[in-house]
Parts: C-alpha cells; structure tokens; sequence
C-alpha cells in the first residue's frame, strides 16, 4: 500500500471573512510562512518518495519548503485544483445566500450535485482529481506521498476513498486545518464487504506538535512571535 499525506494550504486572505477561494489564485497570509516551515521540518526526516501540489500559488507556497527540505523536486498537477465555485468565488456564505438564494439552499444541502452558478460540482471535481492518486499508488506502491491541495476538494476525495456519500463531506469532515496533516492507507484491501478504498490513520496531525521550538525557529526565525 502507498502512504499518502494529505496536506492543505497554508491560511489565506480569504480565511478570516469566510470566503470561498476555490480557483481564484489568493494569496497566503504572513503566519502561512511558519505553517510552510512546519510542514517542511516534517517533510525533511518523513523518509517521502514524491511531493506534488495543485497548481495555485497557496498550495504551490505550502509545498516548495517541504519539498526542498526533503531533497525532492515539486511535481504540479492542475487536476488538484480547488472546486470552482463560479459566481460563488470571493463571496462568503451570508453574500451567496442573499445573492443566489435557491443556488445556496440546493449547496448547502446536496453540496456534490449541487454546483453554486457557474462552478463545479463535487462529483466532478472527485472525477478529476481521483486519477491522481491511482497514479500516484502505480508510482510509489510502497512509498510515502505527500499531497498539498485543498480543502473541499480533499474533503470530497476523502469520502469517495472511504465509502461515503459525498454530500456528506461538511458533516464527516467539518475542517482541515492548515498544513496539517492527514494519513491514509491506499488502496486499501480489508477482508470485509466495506466499499472503501483507504483507511485512515490520522487526521488533523499538526507536523510539528513534537518539533521544539528552537528546532522551528531553526526553519523560520519568525515562528515564534505572537
């Protein structure tokens, strides 16, 4: 089986107002430079066999230190985009609701068939992004992967490889924090009738809740302000 880590982005702009990114290229905050620097000082003793990120500046920023901290080149793949929210993009939930009334309440209640105007549904962006990972399995089908994307995107992925509606996906998994990680067994072959493709082993797992401080600052002289 091939490990694979899924990590998001480092926090962006956006992230304070709520506001849906999707494919809009925004940018990262200042405290995203120490989020990096975590994932990297794991990256560097985490033993990886790829790294590879969607193609948008927050998770290509994200992934660059790990990458170089473990001596292994980024590979960008723009099928781990973020879902296209269309008309929804920049927008918060209070703005979506007021402005597309029906468009939010079919979202909000089947979020994978239903696509806000203009954007992707989920079903389609688990469509693309799946290959990914079955290549990925091909490629390193005893290594260890880490894959730097998006939250909804991830989200929904993480439902299809575990069984589950992914409509679901808001209420199974309400949040993935950034730059942490989540571990998963893939594909993984039980002895049950359960329709899963993965088990997963962590999720949420800060990458460096064991690092000592002076060891972060090592990374990022700055990770210590407050």
């Amino acid at each position: 089986m091939t490990t694979l880590y899924f990590a998001r982005h480092g926090e962006t702009e956006w992230h304070a107002e709520h506001r849906y990114a999707g494919s809009s290229d925004v940018a990262l905050v200042p405290d995203a430079i120490a989020q990096a620097a975590g994932l990297a000082t794991w990256a560097s003793t985490a033993g990886l066999s790829a790294i590879i990120a969607s193609p948008l500046s927050r998770a290509r920023l994200t992934a660059e230190p790990a990458a170089e901290a473990s001596g292994l080149p980024l590979r960008i793949d723009p099928r781990l985009v973020e879902i296209d929210f269309g008309r929804g993009e920049g927008m918060s939930p209070a703005e979506l609701e007021a402005a597309f009334p029906e468009d939010w309440a079919g979202f909000e209640r089947q979020p994978a068939q239903h696509p806000l105007p203009g954007g992707e549904s989920g079903r389609a962006g688990i469509a693309r992004a799946m290959p990914v990972l079955d290549e990925l399995a091909a490629e390193f089908p005893d290594g260890r992967v880490l894959v730097v994307g998006h939250a909804t995107l991830m989200r929904l992925l993480l439902c299809e490889l575990v069984g589950l509606d992914p409509d679901w996906y808001r209420d199974i998994f309400p949040a993935l924090d950034n730059s942490a990680l989540l571990e998963l067994d893939f594909p993984y072959e039980g002895e049950s009738d359960w329709p899963g493709r993965a088990r997963i082993l962590g999720i949420n797992v800060p990458p460096i809740s064991h690092v000592p401080r002076a060891q972060l600052q090592a990374v990022d002289p700055e990770a210590s302000r407050e």
